[in-house]
């Protein structure tokens, strides 16, 4: 990312966390761009160039009231009907194209000897990413806000493969969804490791409709294991795909955002710019 963009999302993210933190009484846009160093029009400019909607809407999507009434009155109509039906609109184009395949027994227990895996470090709106490859998909997609510790986690989940630094054709086809180009974008295929548990609620995770959540009750119910929520929970937490597979779309039954491997703030600028991209709010 260069340096100015970076300097930039920091300040988004400030900004972000100061709203969380606040938004029981709504501060003015004075408040929070003083909190950023910025005068408010240029706060009102930059965070709109970012988010694709003003900071006010964007705190009105992102407060625990409104979570509450996503879960109370659509979420749950919603997200079955998703289930049954499939995918809908063009916000989530991306979802139609993804198919999901795990390892093989050998593959994931010899931590990938037999595999070569491309990685490339690239940008997105919510800081670098890491993503790598195998020859049969995407393996692993991770935030980079220190580069060297990002790839040696993606070693460590791989120790006995072959690493080349390579941006390729399957890493490329995920950096559209950043862009929405959806005429560029083919099928994604996921090479991922995991248990068929594991497996299991990230495919389903894959359903949750772009600018929309779930609860992990709501996800241990529909792969009719309803009273694990907290394996649920920890299956998510393990989502070896960050953003592509949606576990940001993951609340709280309370409406709470709950924690977030790569952190809450992100977590919180991913809802809501997904709902400025669906929404326009």
């Amino acid at each position: 990312m260069k340096a100015q963009e970076h300097i930039n999302f920091q300040r988004i993210a400030e900004a972000i966390d100061y709203l969380r933190e606040n938004f029981t009484r709504q501060p003015e846009l004075a408040e929070v761009a003083e909190k950023v160093h910025l005068s408010p029009y240029h706060f009102q400019r930059l965070f709109t160039e970012w988010a694709g909607t003003s900071p006010k809407k964007f705190l009105q999507y992102i407060s625990l009231q409104h979570a509450k009434k996503m879960l109370k009155e659509e979420q749950a109509s919603l997200f079955e009907a998703s289930m049954e039906t499939g995918l809908s609109g063009a916000s989530r184009l991306h979802d139609l194209f993804v198919n999901l395949e795990g390892m093989t027994p050998g593959e994931y227990k010899n931590g990938g000897a037999n595999l070569s895996i491309n990685y490339s470090f690239a940008e997105s709106p919510f800081g670098n990413i890491l993503v790598a490859s195998t020859s049969k998909g995407i393996c692993h997609i991770a935030f980079a806000d220190n580069g060297a510790e990002a790839l040696q986690q993606l070693q460590q989940n791989f120790p006995k493969a072959q690493f080349r630094q390579m941006l390729d054709l399957m890493q490329q086809n995920v950096l559209y969804i950043f862009t929405h180009d959806w005429s560029k974008l083919h099928q994604i295929k996921l090479h991922l490791k995991g248990t068929d548990f594991q497996l299991k609620v990230w495919e389903t995770l894959l359903k949750i409709p772009m600018g929309k959540l779930t609860t992990y009750g709501a996800i241990a119910r529909h792969i009719e294991h309803p009273k694990a929520s907290r394996a649920v929970g920890t299956a998510i937490g393990d989502n070896p795909v960050a953003f592509l597979i949606p576990c940001h779309r993951v609340i709280q039954s309370s409406g709470l955002l709950g924690g977030y491997h790569w952190g809450t703030t992100r977590k919180t600028a991913m809802i809501g710019w997904e709902a400025a991209q669906v929404f326009g709010v």
